[in-house]
This record gives structure tokens, C-alpha cells and sequence, in this order.
């Protein structure tokens, strides 16, 4: 499972200071040749803020109605996980959107235009009339998430940093949220509770949505990007690893697990996958000090970045639930080509 720590809610909390900042100006261009050789890596715990492109099905209902119970929007063929792009003529960017366009339809058939694993698809909804007068299509919606993660890489020349290494997807349909906008914030961590088999453990910790740190343009299958305006910066760039440099053996990891202190994690590398996806290497934890604390691998250590020979090799994705002390790792070198294709064809 990938773990970034995530929830509706949103918390602020006390600033806390930032040591060391690195100031770029967000939509900076990079040439379409570029990529980095050398990165800083982080291993700081931050939040991010994401707005949806479109309103997420997050399940369905039914609506009560002088006749009795109906579904409008299971009975036309809309899921849970579906995308709502346009009601009618309306495009669709929030739920407020979502609630006018029905609202307008006054209980005629209007066509709903849905994204569903990459395809477009259209249905015809009648919206049902509520026992208040109100028009419904049976449906719960969510519009944004916030969460917190861990950020992988900062690129001093360009300000884009990189995070998670796997996509922000919905707590409840495990879809991927896809970004009309977002931003980095602050997080501070404030407790740790340890993994086990069969029950992964999690970072705890508070938001402050006032300490805006970058903005967002991308939410990949291979992390999270974005520009930095102000981010925490502890270590200098060290050069990034290649595909072929990746070997079985010994690495560490850098993670945030109490306050604003990021500390560096022995692991071993047990495989590396020349071919697995976005799965990149296999990683067993081997620090006793992170064994006692954690139990291994948990939620938010997402994005920790994994260092190997003095080089950045990649970051950890996801724990094996029924053995917390190994994970996969994606490499440095998948993150960057989406960080960077993504970013070019969006500035285009």
C-alpha cells in the first residue's frame, strides 16, 4: 500500500521556524532538454493542500422522494471513483458548482460528463426531488484533500521539489486525485504510532494552512510535483544515481519523524527491478533505532529520499502490510522524468 497520511480535515498549528530557505519564483522554466544531475535531498515532512480537476464520486445513495427511494446516478451508470466534469453546459470545479447546476436543471434529464479510468463517458440523469423541494442525484462528492508526506528532492536550479513518489489518491475510492490546483504547506509531526503485521503504522501530525511553501502543478503515478516559493533546505545537492548504479546492498533513508529534525536510516536494498512499474527496488529497514520507533516502514514516510553511495538512488512508496520492515523504493531517475516532462508539456 502507498502511505501519505490523509484526511479531509484540515489543522493549523503554530509556525515553527525554518532554518534555511530556498526562494524561487513559481513557473520557473526549465529548457526541454534539462534534467538535474545533482539534487538536494530533503526527507522533511510537509502537508499539501490538493483541489480537484472536477468533483470526485466518493459513493453513492439514494434520495428520499414522495414516491419512495431512488438512485438518479447509479441508475444511469455513474461509480464510485467516477469524475464529474459538466452537468449540462456547466463545467464542474467544485461542489458549489455541482449543487447550481442541479439546482438549475429543475428535474429535467441533463447530460453528466464523467472521466473513469482515462475515458470520457457520458450519462443522462434525472435528478430526483427531495422530500424539502430540493433536487439530488444520489451522489457524495468531494472536491479537495489535504494531507501530510514526506518531500524527496529539491532542485536548487529550478526550485522544483518532488514528493511521495506514488500519486495522492482519495481516502475512501483509492482514486487518483486528479489536480486542478494545490500547494505545499508546513507540517509539523506530532506523534508516531508503530506498524505491525497486518496493521501499518503512521505519522501524526498537524497542518498549518497559513505557512504556504510552493505551489503544485502535477500528481503522477511516480509522485507529486511542484515549484518551491519558501521550503526548508538542510543539506547540500549530492549527485543523482542512474538507473544502472542502483545495486543490492547497503542504503539509507532520511525521514522527519519527530518535530522539524530529519535524521538519516540504515536499510538494505534487497532487489532492484529493472522492469516493475514504478516499483523500482525492494528495501528491508535494518536500523535498530527506526525498528524501535516505527516498527519499519509507515504512513508519511512516503517520498523519504533513499541515498546509496553518496548518490540519491530514489524514495520510498509502500510498506508490505504483513511485514512492516520492508517496502518498495521507486528510482530518482522515474520521479524526474515525470517531475520535468509534466511541468514542460503544462508550461506549452
Amino acid at each position: 500500500m502507498g502511505h501519505m497520511s490523509f484526511s479531509a480535515a484540515k489543522k493549523a498549528v503554530a509556525s515553527i521556524a525554518i532554518l534555511l530557505t530556498l526562494t524561487s519564483p513559481a513557473g520557473a522554466k526549465v529548457k526541454p532538454d534539462y534534467l538535474p544531475t545533482e539534487l538536494i535531498p530533503s526527507g522533511m515532512m510537509v502537508g499539501i493542500s490538493v483541489k480537484s480537476d472536477g468533483v470526485l464520486v466518493v459513493s453513492l445513495g439514494e434520495v428520499e422522494t414522495k414516491a419512495g427511494m431512488v438512485s438518479p446516478a447509479a441508475e444511469a451508470g455513474i461509480l464510485t471513483g467516477d469524475v464529474i466534469k459538466n452537468v449540462g453546459s456547466n463545467e464542474i470545479k467544485s461542489i458549489d458548482d455541482f449543487k447550481k447546476a442541479i439546482k438549475n436543471c429543475n428535474g429535467d434529464k441533463v447530460s453528466v460528463r464523467v472521466e473513469r479510468d482515462g475515458r470520457t463517458l457520458q450519462f443522462a440523469v434525472k435528478p430526483a426531488m427531495n422530500a424539502a423541494g430540493n433536487y439530488e442525484m444520489g451522489v457524495w462528492l468531494r472536491d479537495g484533500i489535504a494531507g501530510m508526506g514526506t518531500m524527496t528532492f529539491i532542485d536548487p536550479k529550478t526550485g522544483v521539489f518532488g514528493l511521495l513518489g506514488h500519486p495522492v489518491s482519495d481516502v475512501d475510492t483509492k482514486a487518483q486525485v486528479p489536480l486542478r490546483s494545490g500547494i505545499l504547506i508546513e507540517a509539523t509531526v506530532g506523534s508516531i504510532i508503530k506498524g505491525r503485521s497486518g496493521m501499518p503504522g503512521q505519522i501524526q501530525g498537524s497542518l498549518n494552512m497559513e505557512n504556504v511553501l510552493g505551489k503544485l502543478y502535477a500528481n503522477t503515478n511516480c509522485g507529486v510535483f511542484g515549484i518551491a516559493e519558501r521550503v526548508a533546505v538542510k543539506a547540500r545537492p549530492i549527485p543523482v544515481a542512474s538507473e544502472n548504479e542502483i545495486k543490492v546492498g547497503e542504503a539509507v533513508i532520511l525521514s522527519n519523524l519527530s518535530g522539524n529534525s530529519v535524521e538519516e536510516y540504515k536499510i538494505y536494498i534487497s532487489r532492484v527491478y529493472s522492469d516493475n512499474g514504478e516499483r523500482s527496488m525492494l528495501i528491508t529497514v535494518t536500523d535498530d533505532r527506526l525498528l524501535t520507533k516505527t516498527g519499519g516502514i509507515i504512513q508519511g514516510m512516503s517520498g523519504s529520499p533513499i541515498i546509496q553511495n553518496g548518490k540519491l538512488v530514489g524514495a520510498v512508496t509502500h510498506v508490505l502490510v504483513n511485514d512492516p520492515t520492508k517496502g518498495y523504493g521507486i528510482s530518482i531517475g522515474k520521479m524526474l522524468e515525470k517531475a520535468y516532462m509534466t511541468e514542460l508539456s503544462m508550461a506549452a
